[in-house]
């Protein structure tokens, strides 16, 4: 299939003109060594890989010589071969030069065990999320819509926005099933857990009882959107505290979850307060939850709140540096899905999965904005084709716009 330019190209390409090292990272099956070796920006530099065995042999018997080159090298799966950073951040303290080494891995690199050099002041990070709407539509030439509202609140001559169908959510933005490019995305969702199983927790953790961390890891995909407790979900996986806190990091480092910080006035708090967790791609979240239809299904909601995550979170990644994704909980009685912060402004965003709405739905819009001055623009994202403002810094916006 023809080549899909990537949203976060961009940034990395301006990364590459001031750093010295360029670290991408992300979940298998993301596309970034699809990435690396056809994006337009990224042409001209040497590739290799560490799934290629003589290029891994060489990098471990000689890591010096393999990184002493003038040449840009693009180096994928550099977690595999440790001695490689080392001899990278000898390379890069003897001749700093922008754009000299682009590294990928599906792991994060500054939480591996047995990976002492993290590339801290030398490197700098991204992660490659799965294939967000944008990149699906091709839209990428255009700034993120919520970029451009953030900065004008206007909505004047948008045009009508498709829904987001049940499909969308169920394939998720991994390439290979978002793509159309596997016929059966059961099958391939099915094959993806057993290789992430059977082989990359294998690689990243000593687990004698993959059973049991099988069934956290259904267990964290039935409770993706909500509050992460893991004295909670551990006692329903019937594992201890400790054991649950390793495996969830081993999901952590494989970008298989992410946590997102609440919002919160104190800037303190935001870190030691519960996170909300969500599994990195909607389509895998429903294979792992069961679910192969979201019709009357108890789940749905979550699974589109999981989709909108998924594609906040790569926007805000590759094209609105500068901003923070979090949530907005008051004990309970007002919840806002996601505030999107930049410098010293915010909006606030609640989703809507249907296509219509009620009065009670804006309830926790109205508190955010009433208890957060600074909060320039508040969004009830809905399923629906049509922009309207509803009054005075409230709006209800297709999620189709919101996500393009």
């Amino acid at each position: 299939m023809t080549y899909i330019e990537r949203d976060i190209a961009v940034a990395i390409a301006e990364a590459l003109s001031e750093m010295s090292v360029v670290v991408v990272t992300g979940m298998r099956q993301t596309g970034k060594s699809t990435f690396l070796q056809n994006q337009p920006e990224l042409k001209g530099r040497r590739y290799v890989t560490f799934d290629d065995f003589a290029q891994i042999e060489a990098a471990k018997a000689d890591p010096d010589g393999f990184v002493n080159t003038d040449e840009p090298l693009t180096i994928d799966e550099a977690q595999k071969c440790p001695e490689i950073l080392i001899a990278i951040k000898k390379r890069v303290d003897k001749k700093r030069r922008p754009g000299q080494f682009l590294l990928s891995g599906s792991a994060n690199f500054a939480l591996l065990k047995g990976i002492s050099e993290s590339l801290a002041g030398r490197a700098v990070y991204f992660t490659l999320h799965p294939m967000s709407l944008r990149e699906i539509n091709k839209q990428i030439s255009e700034e993120p819509f919520l970029y451009k509202f953030f900065k004008s609140q206007n909505v004047s001559g948008i045009k009508k926005s498709r829904t987001i169908k049940a499909d969308d959510i169920l394939n998720g933005g991994m390439p290979s099933v978002c793509l159309e490019e596997v016929k059966n995305r059961g099958i391939w969702f099915k094959g993806y857990e057993q290789t992430y199983l059977e082989r990359d927790v294998r690689e990243l953790s000593q687990i004698t009882n993959i059973i049991s961390f099988r069934h956290l890891l259904h267990l964290a995909a039935l409770r993706t959107g909500q509050l992460l407790s893991p004295s909670a979900i551990g006692r329903d996986a019937k594992l201890t505290t400790a054991t649950t806190s390793r495996y969830l990091s081993l999901l952590e480092i494989s970008f298989i979850i992410n946590r997102m910080p609440p919002y919160l006035r104190n800037r303190a708090s935001r870190i030691i307060k519960s996170p909300k967790m969500y599994i990195s791609d909607s389509g895998l979240a429903c294979h792992l939850a069961g679910i192969k239809s979201l019709e009357d299904e108890p789940f749905r909601g979550a699974m589109f709140e999981t989709y909108a995550a998924q594609n906040l979170s790569a926007i805000i990644n590759a094209r609105w540096g500068d901003a923070q994704l979090y949530f907005w909980n008051v004990q309970g009685r007002h919840e806002v899905d996601f505030i999107i912060e930049s410098g010293n402004k915010c909006i606030a965003v609640e989703l809507k999965a249907a296509a219509r709405w009620t009065d009670k739905d804006l309830s926790g819009l109205r508190a955010f904005l009433s208890s957060t001055p600074h909060c320039i623009a508040a969004v009830l994202a809905y399923n629906g084709t049509d922009p309207v403002r509803l009054k005075d810094r409230i709006w209800a916006i297709p999620v189709g716009t919101v996500l393009s």
